[in-house]
């Protein structure tokens, strides 16, 4: 039968040395040499390799010399101090005649920059946040927020506005009906305006109008760093229309006069199921759970007086509900 390794009473590191093992080793040394019995409490003595069987006596020990243990320890840190410098020496010399080549030009910064993965996007907009100076912008499509995402938020948030920078930020209507973006928004009174809409583009971030990231992908895995003035200026005046066209987050939404007993999200749905949305795009598009955009989408057909989806499209064409628009 194999025994199974035991761990450590009170693993620590040799720069860490427990209280028992700090007396019993200066005891020790005093002495010369210590009980074995008594360092049981301070198995990392040994383990530290600060104590070593006395020749004369089993039951004894005796202890390293403190200048023999730290030249033990330097040893191996010293050597690998070395390696590095010797390595950092060779870079240094392998990356000189490309520094030549690329002083004789001025730098250049990249307009359109593609970011791969979580990391390396999320380091990117943290740079992008700690360079900002005067306003960031921002987009945020979908439903409901978790905590551990708004709380995120809330970090980055703070040290952005207790910097004096102010944050505008979109979201969709569905928001509303969460407690924490409330919270949220209140802790940042000071310094952060929210406000949504029914439908929003891409998530969008713009800092200082100079920098902005765009997704690349629909899994957000790919984004794109654009830093092109004309690109950035262009996604700006966009979130400007947006913005303009949102209701703060603490005003009430207005939406337009509706048939009775048809509500404002309704008629977005109906607009949507006319324009020939499934309703999975339907619910990505409005931020919402697809039950329960389908649960509007059974109200609206009970209002209506329809027995299929079909007809459903037939009624709403006939009920004047999307005559708003027109």
């Amino acid at each position: 039968m194999i025994a199974s390794a035991s761990k450590p009473a009170h693993p620590h590191g040799i720069t860490e040395l427990c209280d028992a093992g700090q007396r019993l080793y200066a005891s020790a040394l005093r002495s010369g040499r210590i009980p074995r019995a008594e360092v049981t409490p301070a198995p990392c003595l040994m383990d530290f390799a600060l104590l070593h069987p006395d020749p004369d006596d089993a039951d004894w020990l005796r202890p390293v010399p403190p200048s023999a243990a730290l030249a033990q320890r330097l040893h191996p840190i010293e050597r690998e101090i070395t390696e590095r410098r010797r390595l950092s020496l060779e870079l240094a010399e392998s990356f000189e005649p490309f520094m030549d080549i690329s002083a004789q030009d001025p730098p250049t910064t990249h307009a359109i920059t593609v970011l791969e993965g979580s990391t390396r996007i999320n380091a990117a907009i943290d740079v992008a946040t700690a360079e900002c100076h005067t306003e960031v912008l921002t987009v945020q499509p979908g439903g409901l927020r978790s905590e551990n995402i708004l709380s995120k938020g809330l970090e980055r948030g703070q040290a952005v506005v207790d910097r004096g920078v102010s944050i505008r930020t979109l979201y969709q209507h569905t928001v509303r009906h969460h407690q924490g973006t409330f919270a949220y928004a209140e802790r940042l009174a000071e310094g952060v305006q929210i406000r949504t809409l029914e439908e929003l583009v891409e998530r969008m971030l713009i800092f200082d109008r100079t920098v902005a990231f765009i997704p690349a992908q629909d899994d957000r895995t790919v984004a794109l760093e654009l830093r092109h003035p004309g690109l950035v200026s262009y996604l700006t005046s966009v979130f400007e229309q947006l913005w303009q066209r949102a209701t703060p987050l603490l005003e009430e939404i207005r939406y337009d006069p509706t048939p009775e007993g048809v509500s404002g999200v309704q008629r977005s749905i109906a607009q949507l199921l006319v324009d020939g949305y499934v309703d999975e795009a339907i619910a990505r598009r409005l931020g919402m759970h697809v039950r329960t955009c389908r649960s509007h989408i059974a109200k609206l057909s009970a209002t209506l007086g329809s027995s299929s989806r079909a007809q459903l499209g037939y009624l709403i064409a006939r009920s004047g509900i999307l005559d708003q628009d027109s």
